[in-house]
C-alpha cells in the first residue's frame, strides 16, 4: 500500500431545528451538504508499533491527542476490526476549528470510509453507525458525501442531483462553543423534516427555514449579529444564516460572480476575519 491523499469536505447546515432534549443530548433536524473547502488528508502504512496521528496547515493549532482520528483508531483496534496494521495520517488543516463546519468529525468520517473502500476494515452498517456516534454526533453525515436531511427520529435521508449554490463562509476572529450554544436553547420547536423530500433543497423553501441555534449565538457573541446583518446587504444573497453552532456565517448565492464581488466587499470591511468562497458539491 502507497500513501493515499483524501479530500475532507467541510459540512454545512443549510437550516437546523432543535426539537427536544433526551437525558444527555438535544434532539434536533438538519438539511445538510458540503462544500468544496476541504482539509487533505495523507495516508500511509507503517511497519511500527503505534499510529502516527498529525496535524498541519493554518488550522492546526491546539488540536489535543483526544481528537477525532484518535478516538476512531482506538475503537477500531479495541474492537479488533483494525488488526496488525498501523498507519501514518498526516492533516492539513484548511476548515477552521469551532465553526461550524464539522472539520474533526468529516476527517474521521473520511478515514473510516477509506478504510472500508480499500478493504483495510470490513464492518457492517450497524457498526459504521455504532462507531460513528462513539466518535461524535456529526460523523456519521459524513459517511454518505451526498446533501442529506436529517429527521428527529435520527434517519439520514440522502439526495443526489440538488441545486448547487455558491457559498460565501466568513468567521470571526473567535469560535463557538458548541456545549455553550446548546446550553442556551430553552424553546423547541416542533419537527418540519420527518418527511424529507428533494424539494427541500430548492431555493425557495431554504429561504423560509431558520438555525434555531443562531438566535442564541447572536446573543451571546454580538459581534456575530454584525456580522450577519453586514452580509444580507452584499450582492443580495437569497438568504444568509449561521452553520451548526457557529460561529461561521454562510451567505448564499446562485451566481459566482456575486458570491466573489461579496468576498471582495466584506474583506474590505472585515480584512482581520477569515473568509472562502466555496460551492456546495
Amino acid at each position: 500500500m502507497g500513501a493515499y491523499r483524501i479530500k475532507s469536505f467541510a459540512k454545512i447546515n443549510l437550516a437546523l431545528n432543535v426539537t427536544g432534549k433526551s437525558s444527555l443530548l438535544h434532539k434536533i433536524e438538519s438539511i445538510f451538504s458540503f462544500v468544496e473547502l476541504h482539509d487533505v488528508i495523507f495516508v500511509k502504512k507503517i511497519n511500527e508499533l503505534n499510529h502516527r496521528v498529525s496535524f498541519f496547515g493554518k488550522f492546526s493549532r491546539n488540536i489535543n491527542k483526544n481528537n477525532t482520528v484518535e478516538k476512531l483508531l482506538k475503537i477500531l483496534e479495541q474492537d479488533g476490526i483494525l488488526k496488525n496494521e498501523k498507519f501514518q495520517i498526516k492533516i492539513k488543516k484548511n476548515i477552521p476549528q469551532k465553526a461550524g463546519l464539522g472539520g474533526g468529525s468529516m476527517n474521521a468520517a473520511s478515514i473510516l470510509n477509506f478504510f472500508i473502500k480499500k478493504k483495510i476494515i470490513k464492518v457492517s452498517q450497524k457498526k459504521i453507525i455504532k462507531i460513528s456516534r462513539l466518535i461524535g454526533s456529526d460523523v456519521i453525515l459524513g459517511i454518505n458525501l451526498k446533501n442529506g436531511i436529517l429527521t428527529s427520529n435520527n434517519v439520514i435521508k440522502n439526495f443526489s442531483n440538488c441545486p448547487k449554490f455558491y457559498t460565501l463562509l466568513v468567521k470571526p476572529n473567535f469560535g463557538c462553543s458548541t456545549k455553550k450554544i446548546y446550553l442556551g436553547v430553552n424553546n423547541f420547536t416542533r419537527s418540519r423534516f420527518n418527511n424529507p423530500k428533494k424539494s427541500m433543497f430548492n431555493k425557495k423553501y431554504l429561504s423560509t427555514q431558520t438555525n434555531a441555534l443562531e438566535k442564541v449565538a447572536l446573543l451571546k457573541y454580538p459581534k456575530l449579529k454584525k456580522v450577519k446583518f453586514f452580509l444580507e446587504k452584499l450582492k443580495n444573497p437569497f438568504f444568509v444564516r449561521m452553520t451548526g453552532s457557529g460561529s461561521v456565517i454562510a451567505a448564499y448565492y446562485l451566481s459566482k460572480k456575486d458570491c466573489d464581488v461579496a468576498k471582495v466587499q466584506f474583506k474590505r470591511k472585515f480584512e482581520n476575519y477569515w473568509c472562502n468562497a466555496s460551492k456546495t458539491l
